[in-house]
C-alpha cells in the first residue's frame, strides 16, 4: 500500500481530508489492529509517517508537535 492509498481510504471512511500526518496514522493504526493491513505495509507506512513528523494519539504528549498536510 502507498501512501496515496491510505489518503483514499481515508477519504472513503470519513468523508473529509485528514488535517495531518497525525489523522493518518491513527486511522492506519486503527485499521492494522482491526486486521486490514498486512504486517509488512503497516512497518513501511508507519516508518514512513513518522520520518512525516507523525504522532500517534497514544504517544501523543505535546500539542506543539502537529505536522499539517497540504
Amino acid at each position: 500500500m502507498h501512501i496515496f492509498d491510505l489518503v483514499d481510504r481515508y477519504l472513503s471512511a470519513r468523508n473529509y481530508m485528514p488535517d495531518s500526518v497525525n489523522d493518518l496514522l491513527d486511522f492506519y493504526q486503527q485499521k492494522y489492529i482491526m486486521g486490514e493491513i498486512d504486517v509488512k505495509d503497516y512497518r513501511h507506512i508507519f516508518a514512513y509517517l513518522h520520518e512525516q513528523g507523525a504522532v500517534s494519539a497514544f504517544d501523543y504528549k505535546n500539542g506543539s508537535d502537529i505536522a499539517v498536510i497540504y
